[in-house]
């Protein structure tokens, strides 16, 4: 079985700003897939980095020891 999910910039721009208590404007973000996990995709934005999650949480990329 095949999975699709899809992400609009205008509405990962208000999922976002609501999560940073900030205006996000969605020409400022950069969307791109998560190879770690299916339906995940990580937003960058202000030199920061979101994973947005498939059940739509939005959380700050956690960077392992070695990164």
């Amino acid at each position: 079985m095949y999975g699709v999910y899809a992400a609009e910039k205008h509405g990962i721009a208000k999922l976002l700003g609501d999560y940073v208590k900030e205006d996000v404007q969605p020409e400022e973000i950069r969307i791109s897939e998560n190879p770690n996990e299916t339906g995940s995709f990580f937003i960058g934005w202000r030199l920061r980095r979101y994973v947005l999650a498939p059940d739509g949480r939005i959380a700050p990329q956690r960077r392992g020891p070695a990164e």
